[in-house]
């Protein structure tokens, strides 16, 4: 499916040429199904030829978004993405590694924030402890009298 505008798409070095290996590839069958409906042998049979055709468009799409997904992606430093920051914006999960819970948030300004919707402010306790953070810190704040305390596994 063609992603939204706003969606990065995060690849590692070593993704991103793997990416643009699969592009050449793709590219190569569909020059060879071309070239094989340019020849003409196949013309007698309408059934063939339409699944050719099926199979040209079919790389045709897979090659568009494979390409949009190169030009909208960011390389990630070599280390597997740990060095990405939380900010504003950012998706993040995190584990209550004592009861094993799972929170999902998305940090966003204040005027956005709605706990109920799981987006909570930057300038909140929560969400200024995470500013910053990376994957697998641990993330402590007040809420109340309670002092929490989780880790942080993802950031989207």
């Amino acid at each position: 499916g063609i992603m939204s505008n706003n969606a990065k798409i995060y690849l590692s070095k070593q993704g991103m040429k793997e990416l643009k290996k699969k592009i050449s590839a793709l590219e190569n069958n569909q020059k060879k199904y071309e070239a094989q409906l340019r020849k003409g042998e196949m013309r007698d049979d309408s059934l063939a030829r339409s699944e050719v055709v099926a199979r040209i468009e079919g790389l045709r799409a897979d090659i568009a978004e494979k390409k949009y997904q190169i030009k909208n992606a960011k390389v990630l430093p070599a280390s597997h993405g740990t060095r990405i920051k939380v900010a504003l914006g950012s998706f993040v999960e995190l584990i209550d590694r004592a009861t094993g819970r799972m929170m999902r948030y998305q940090v966003v300004e204040s005027i956005e924030a709605d706990p109920s919707e799981g987006k909570i402010s930057a300038e909140s306790p929560l969400g200024r402890s995470l500013i910053g953070r990376k994957v697998d810190e641990d993330v402590s704040w007040t809420a109340g009298l309670n002092s929490m305390q989780m880790q942080l596994v993802r950031i989207g």
